[in-house]
């Protein structure tokens, strides 16, 4: 996968995740709403509650984004790097092993996983 630039978007959904509206993410989510999220800067986000089951995170940046208890064994993450991130609570998919995790928490590796 070729690094890129993360991307900002206008989409009203992601809007909400940039102003850290997870709320008002996950009851449009829950009406059906949809958003491309492949690729997206999430830096610095507060994720907490986020109802992230299905979503496709790839390549995705959340660097320092709080994850905290947040579920993304559901998601697809290849690509992402979570440097910095806080992961405290957050259930990740079977296959990412612990040792990849770390390595993208501390390094800013990108997680190899493809579900």
């Amino acid at each position: 996968m070729k690094a890129e630039r993360p991307r900002i978007t206008k989409d009203p959904m992601y809007q909400m995740l940039r102003v850290d509206d997870t709320k008002g993410f996950n009851a449009r989510k829950a009406q059906g709403g949809t958003c491309d999220l492949r690729g997206v800067d999430l830096r610095g986000l507060d994720l907490r509650g986020l109802d992230a089951d299905g979503l496709d995170l790839s390549g995705s940046y959340l660097r320092d984004a709080d994850l905290r208890g947040v579920d993304l064994s559901q998601v697809h993450l290849a690509g992402c790097s979570f440097y910095g991130a806080k992961i405290s609570g957050t259930l990740f998919p079977a296959e990412l092993t612990a040792e990849e995790i770390r390595l993208s928490v501390e390094l800013g590796t990108r997680v190899r996983y493809r579900p």
